[in-house]
Order: C-alpha cells, then sequence, then structure tokens
C-alpha cells in the first residue's frame, strides 16, 4: 500500500504497477489535475501545502476505512505538494478488487475522505488574486461532495 505526500510528480504508473496481483480483477484510478478555473474565475498555478507526517497518517486511516467499508486492501495514493501548472497532477489514487464494483467504490470513497480529513491546503493563484480553498465536505453516509468555497484574499 501506497500513501505518500510528494513534491515530486505523481506516476500513475507506478501507483497501478505497486497493486499488481493475480487476485485482482477490477483496477480502478482517479487523477486530480490542475484546471484552469475555479468558481468562475481563471486559475494560473495552485499551490498545494500539508503537514506531511500527518496527512500520510490520515491517508493510512482512509485506507483502513476503505478496508472495512468495502474489503478493498489493495490501494495506492499520492497527493503532490509545491506548486503545480496547469494540467500537472495534484492527486493519483489506484484500488484494486477481485471485483469493479469494490475498486469503483473505494477509489471514489478515498477522494472524497481525502479532501475531507487529510490536512493539505489548496492555494489557487489567478487572474483576480489569490484564494485560499476549502476542501470539500462530504456526507460520510451517501459521500457525495459539496461544492468547496473560495476565499479570496
Amino acid at each position: 500500500m501506497i500513501c505518500r505526500i510528494t513534491d515530486s510528480p505523481v506516476d500513475m504508473d507506478e501507483l497501478t504497477d505497486s497493486l499488481d496481483s493475480p487476485e485482482l480483477g477490477g483496477l480502478c484510478t482517479f487523477v486530480g489535475k490542475v484546471r484552469n478555473h475555479s468558481a468562475g474565475q481563471g486559475v494560473t498555478h495552485l499551490e498545494y501545502h500539508a503537514y506531511p507526517e500527518m496527512a500520510e497518517k490520515k491517508m493510512r486511516q482512509v485506507a483502513g476505512e476503505i478496508e472495512e467499508r468495502f474489503g478493498v486492501t489493495h490501494l495506492a495514493m499520492a497527493h503532490r505538494v509545491g506548486t503545480l501548472a496547469i494540467g500537472d497532477i495534484a492527486v493519483g489514487i489506484a484500488a484494486a478488487s477481485a471485483h469493479r464494483d469494490a475498486a469503483f467504490k473505494a477509489c471514489r470513497y478515498a477522494i472524497d475522505r481525502i479532501k475531507q480529513i487529510v490536512p493539505i491546503w489548496k492555494k489557487e493563484y489567478g487572474e483576480d488574486g489569490v484564494a485560499w480553498v476549502e476542501g470539500c465536505p462530504v456526507d460520510a453516509e451517501t459521500a457525495e461532495p459539496q461544492r468547496a468555497q473560495n476565499q479570496r484574499v
């Protein structure tokens, strides 16, 4: 299992290759990339900041929750910190299981919980200034994210 905060580019091949096992039939991935807009405003780049030791501990907590909820034990997650350009991968998740349904659910749950509990902070730089972006609150029962609120400074 990989639960990593990194200042290097996220390598999706490394994440998926780490889950290679003959009993796994379904592999699902999520790639979160930096986009050029947010809340109707243009974005030029992002900065991610984290408390790495605590963030990785919380990522391992998410992995434990996924094992308990979905029975998925093959999981790899990496979140990048530092300055990221438009198109860069900010977060990569790979989940594998014997069947596809559990892998899909695990992947969705992982990104929602990362946004909810992992101490990573996003700062957006755009045409209209700089904004610290709050994480998306997620309904724990439905795993449905609500839209984040940007606070321009």
